[in-house]
């Protein structure tokens, strides 16, 4: 799929003030190499304040600074999801495996706030899933539901359960999972969230739900909100998700990627989300159903 393209604002801040634009440019997208960017420059695809730029500029704090990126063609990914609740206030949908629910890595238009956002342009989402993360997303329509959810999201007022396909048979039936999580250094991402002692406090309850011959299903509990929290966690305690292309054991991220550390290929599912409705107080219990996945390794 061709899309539109995309416009990529930012502001020049102080610490930048003096490095040339080329620079510039090669330090904060490092996606693309000095002589890449110029090649983009060359196309007239950057402007600073307005202006068309050559890359030998000298940028100063405040300044404008657009990227206006030509169409390309986006990675396919799946154009369906299930309404799982809806009313004049929020939004709760199905995510499938390999849909982003945000733009990034490639993706602006094949993903789940575009498709919301086509039949219902004022939703936008509380929090987001991994691509290939299945389950509840939850949107907002309007801003005193958002400004709710948003205050009690990683608070007990909040209750989000996952099911997890893990490697490994577990020794035992339950766990609280405490591994702080930070960004470490990765030689071919730069850096990437991971168990890390100096990293934030996260906390999460798993228990066991099944074993089989090499596997285990876990429930799980989120406590806090970290990034990729439950794959660091249960990699952390011996168990990364059975598939995962990036955590392996102790939580640490795979040096010799087997794949994209954006691919799915594990079973990762947000079953159920628990919480009052943040205009009306009702209480909500969303639940979705377990991929296909699941029941072949029971």
């Amino acid at each position: 799929m061709l899309n539109r393209g995309y416009a990529y604002s930012t502001i020049i801040s102080r610490k930048y003030h003096g490095q040339t634009l080329l620079s510039h440019l090669a330090s904060i997208y490092t996606h693309s190499t000095p002589q890449a960017w110029q090649q983009k420059l060359k196309n007239g695809e950057v402007t600073l304040n307005g202006v068309i730029a050559t890359g030998s500029e000298s940028v100063t704090s405040g300044q404008t600074l657009v990227w206006n990126r030509p169409p390309w063609i986006e990675p396919d990914s799946p154009q369906h999801f299930e309404v799982l609740f809806d009313d004049s206030h929020l939004l709760a949908v199905n995510k499938p495996s390999g849909l982003p629910t945000l733009p990034g890595g490639g993706f602006l238009e094949n993903t789940l706030l575009r498709l919301v956002q086509k039949q219902t342009p004022a939703a936008n989402p509380v929090h987001r899933l991994g691509r290939g993360t299945t389950g509840i997303v939850l949107f907002a329509k309007t801003p005193q539901a958002a400004c709710n959810l948003f205050a009690n999201w990683n608070t007990p007022r909040i209750q989000k359960i996952y099911r997890a396909l893990a490697q490994n048979i577990a020794q035992h039936d339950a766990y609280e999972i405490l591994t702080p999580i930070g960004l470490v250094p990765h030689p071919l991402l730069g850096s990437v969230w991971a168990a890390n002692p100096s990293g934030k406090p996260s906390k999460s309850l798993a228990r066991v739900i099944s074993r089989a011959t090499s596997t285990t299903t876990f429930e799980i509990s989120l406590k806090s909100g970290r990034p990729h929290q439950i794959r660091i966690h249960l990699a952390s305690i011996g168990h990364p998700l059975v598939g995962d292309p990036l955590y392996g054991l102790a939580g640490q991220p795979l040096e010799n990627l087997p794949g994209l550390p954006g691919d799915g290929g594990y079973l990762l599912h947000a079953q159920c989300l628990k919480f009052h409705h943040p205009i009306t107080g009702e209480q909500m219990n969303l639940e979705a159903a377990l991929p296909s996945g699941f029941s072949s390794h029971q």
